[in-house]
C-alpha cells in the first residue's frame, strides 16, 4: 500500500493556518454579544480516538475568548445510517463537552452537506462568524459540497475544514470546500493533539473578534511562514 504524501510538520501547518486566516477580512468586531460558531464533528466509527481528543479540548476555545465577548457554539456530528444532530448554540464549555461526551462514534458514511446546510441555515437567521470541520473522510459529492460551501463565503461564513490523517481524496475535497467559502484547510496528524487545540483556539478567537483579534494571539509559527499563502481578495 502506498504510504501518502510527505506533509508539512505540525508547527508548520499551525503556522500556515494562522497566516492563512491572520490576513482574512474581519468577521466582527469584538463586543459583549458571544461570536457564534459551528463545531462539525465527523462521529464514523473511525472517528473515536479524535472525538475523545476534540472533546477534551472545546473548553480551549471558550477560555480563549473569554476577553472578546465570548463564543456561543453549535456541535453538530454525523453517524451511523443517516443520524445528524446539532446542539443549540452554547456558550458554557463545559456543557459542549458534557454533551460530547455523551457521543459514542458508529460506523456509517459522511454527512457533512448536512453540517454545511446546518450553518447556512443558522447563519441565515443569525451572524454565524465561522464553521469548523473535523474529519477524515468524504464520500459525498463535492460539486453539492463546494455548492453549499459557497452560499456560505456569500454569507460571510468561512469554513475551516481541519483533516485528521492523510487521505488524499478527503484532503483535496476539504481544501475546495475551505477555499469557495473564503476560509482556510489544514491538516493535523492523529497523535498531535496540541495542533488541533492551536486550531481550534485559532477559529474560536477569529469568530469572536476578527482578524484584529486574531493578529493578537500571535505566535512565532505564523512568522515563519508568513508571505507562502495566496493574499485574499480585496475587500469591495
Amino acid at each position: 500500500m502506498p504510504r501518502p504524501p510527505t506533509r508539512p510538520g505540525p508547527s508548520a501547518e499551525v503556522a500556515a493556518f494562522l497566516d492563512k486566516v491572520a490576513r482574512m477580512p474581519a468577521v466582527r468586531a469584538a463586543s459583549t454579544r458571544p461570536g457564534r460558531l459551528v463545531f462539525a464533528v465527523d462521529a464514523t466509527a473511525s472517528r473515536q480516538p479524535a472525538w475523545d481528543r476534540a472533546c477534551a479540548l472545546t473548553g480551549e476555545m471558550f477560555l480563549a475568548t473569554r476577553d472578546l465577548g465570548g463564543l456561543a457554539v453549535s456541535l453538530a456530528y454525523w453517524r451511523g445510517f443517516g443520524e445528524f444532530a446539532a446542539t443549540p448554540f452554547l456558550t458554557d464549555g463545559a456543557e459542549l463537552a458534557r454533551r460530547m461526551s455523551t457521543v459514542t462514534c458508529l460506523g456509517g458514511n459522511t454527512q457533512i452537506l448536512r453540517a454545511l446546510r446546518h450553518a447556512l441555515a443558522e447563519t441565515q437567521h443569525e451572524k454565524v462568524g465561522a464553521l469548523v470541520l473535523v474529519g477524515d473522510a468524504v464520500e459525498e459529492d463535492i460539486d453539492a459540497l463546494c455548492q453549499a460551501a459557497g452560499e456560505l463565503g456569500l454569507r460571510g461564513t468561512p469554513v475551516f475544514c481541519f483533516h485528521e490523517g492523510g487521505n488524499a481524496i478527503a484532503g483535496n475535497a476539504f481544501r475546495q470546500i475551505a477555499k469557495v467559502s473564503g476560509g482556510a484547510y489544514a491538516p493535523f496528524d492523529s497523535s498531535a493533539a496540541g495542533t488541533l487545540r492551536d486550531l481550534l483556539r485559532a477559529v474560536a478567537v477569529f469568530a469572536a473578534g476578527g482578524r484584529s483579534a486574531l493578529a493578537r494571539l500571535g505566535g512565532p509559527a505564523a512568522a515563519r511562514i508568513a508571505g507562502q499563502l495566496p493574499a485574499p481578495k480585496a475587500a469591495r
